[in-house]
């Protein structure tokens, strides 16, 4: 997957304008680089686990990839010299149920609240912008606490990207770490 059709230039809150398009073999350096320009606490949350740095079979895993089964998005800094990755997104298909995926998205710690996540996770929704179901695979142990992060993410609303002039349509896990703080105060 590559060419125009699948790349699109937004522009952050902060005015950075960022070119949103597939990830290809050759973002390695961009993507290693990336990852240094993440905090242990968000490599952490993208990873579940502590990574400080990507080995060359992570690396062609992560960029070399078939988009049938694995798809990702890389956003790089349009403006910037060299046009420094800010983020990616991606999801992987399960091999023994392929209409489940494993989503992630990461976006550099300098340009986090600036609505590049968002944006990235845009080509990971499916053609009305939202979840057409919403599945608790693990329990939390609270009935409530599960219902209220169901509810919150059904009301999720995003833009799906387009493959030429077709609407892109995905299946994706979205692990949400949630509260019944967050719930209560309606946050």
């Amino acid at each position: 997957m590559s060419g125009s059709a699948h790349e699109q230039i937004v522009t952050l809150r902060n005015g950075t304008r960022a070119l949103i398009r597939p990830i290809r073999a050759e973002d390695k350096e961009a993507l290693a680089d990336g990852l240094a320009r993440l905090s242990s606490e968000s490599r952490y949350r993208r990873f579940l686990r502590p990574v400080t740095s990507l080995n060359e079979r992570e690396l062609r895993y992560l960029t070399e990839i078939d988009y049938t089964n694995h798809y990702a998005w890389v956003a790089m800094a349009v403006d910037e010299p060299g046009e420094p990755g800010l983020g990616v997104a991606r999801y992987i298909r399960d091999p023994l149920d392929p209409e489940v995926a494993e989503a992630a998205v990461a976006v550099v710690d300098d340009h986090q609240g600036q609505g590049l996540g968002t944006m990235l996770l845009r080509v990971l929704v499916d053609r009305e912008g939202k979840s057409r179901s919403v599945e608790v695979s693990h329990s939390s142990g609270f009935e409530t606490l599960d219902r209220a992060a169901m509810e919150t993410v059904k009301v999720w609303r995003f833009h799906p990207a387009h493959y030429g002039e077709r609407l892109v349509e995905s299946w994706v896990k979205i692990p949400v770490v949630f509260s019944l703080a967050d719930y209560d105060r309606g946050s």
